[in-house]
Parts: C-alpha cells; sequence; structure tokens
C-alpha cells in the first residue's frame, strides 16, 4: 500500500503518547509468546507496506557505520575508510557512531526512494526496522523512536496494542 506521509504524521501526533507508553509497559511486563506475536503482526505490516512510497528512514534518519560497512562500502567507491569517512560521515562522539554528515541520506535517490547502494547498503539499513528481531525487549526502546518516522513501525505498534487489549479483555483484565 502506498504510504501517505501527511496522514502518518497526523497519527502519529495523536498516539505518540499512548504508543511510548504501551512500549514502554511492554518492556516491563511483556507477555509469554511476544516474538511469535511480532512474528505474525510483522506478516501484516508488510502487506500494508510500501517503503518506496515512503522513504522516511532515509530522509528523516541516518544510520550507523560498522566498521564491516566502512570497508565495503568505501571499497565499492574505490576508496580508503578514512577518505570515504571525510567525504560522507561524521563521527557522534556521544554515540560513538559514525553516521551520515546530512539527510537525506546521500545515497537515496530522490525521485524513487531506492538506494544507491543497496546491495551492499550499511547492516543498520538492511536490518531496519528491526520489527522481529530475536529478543523482542532488547528493540522496544528503538520501536519507541521509530514509530515517529516509520509508518511500518508504527503500524506494528498499533497492531501489537489492539492484539494486546484483546487478550486482556480475554483474561478479565479490563
Amino acid at each position: 500500500m502506498i504510504v501517505n506521509i501527511r496522514s502518518f504524521r497526523q497519527k502519529v501526533k495523536r498516539n505518540k503518547r499512548s504508543f511510548k507508553s504501551f512500549l514502554t509497559r511492554l518492556e516491563k511486563k511483556a507477555p509469554k509468546g511476544l516474538h511469535a506475536m511480532l512474528v505474525e503482526v510483522d506478516k501484516q505490516v508488510w502487506a500494508e507496506t510500501d517503503c518506496l512510497t515512503c522513504g522516511n528512514c532515509c530522509k528523516k534518519m541516518t544510520p550507523t557505520f560498522t566498521p564491516a560497512d566502512l570497508k565495503r562500502i568505501a571499497a565499492h567507491f574505490n576508496l580508503s575508510v578514512p577518505a570515504f569517512k571525510e567525504k560522507w560521515l561524521t563521527y557522534d562522539k556521544k554515540a560513538g557512531d559514525w553516521q551520515n554528515k546530512k539527510q537525506p541520506c546521500q545515497f537515496l535517490n530522490k525521485s524513487d526512494n531506492k538506494c544507491s547502494i543497496y546491495a551492499i547498503r550499511p547492516s543498520d539499513c538492511a536490518g531496519f526496522p528491526h520489527l522481529t528481531k530475536k529478543k523482542p525487549l532488547d528493540y522496544l526502546h528503538v520501536h519507541r523512536q521509530n514509530i515517529e518516522y516509520c509508518p511500518a513501525t508504527y503500524k506494528m505498534v498499533e497492531k501489537m496494542k489492539v492484539l494486546m487489549d484483546k487478550q486482556l479483555k480475554v483474561d478479565g483484565c479490563l
């Protein structure tokens, strides 16, 4: 499905606080089978989301570049790692990460939201938006951040919240 960025931003504005609160509650008391729920929700989310109609992650966020990413991508451009860093990256001292100097990402093709280095993109990009990681509790803080930028993450949290509310009703807790 096509992502309507304007509608997405309005939804985020309306629901950001309750979604972040929901994720915090999940972090404190995760239900049994959370990973299995996320896997099922993940299938639904991707049936409803076309990332190429959005590109918000590349427009509003920056990946972190691992040492392996740096070597691989620099080699692709026939640059040394230091030359690649100097040309396109900045070092975030607080986070201890190499990140893009500017946004949108220099490798984003703005006409179709495709990545010009897709086959060798940073591992952070390849794993984004990290919906079904094996240890979901380790990524809830990431989802709290990503709901503001990523419609897929937003939908995942929205669907999880509905599932959890239904479960609570079945269990007689609501």
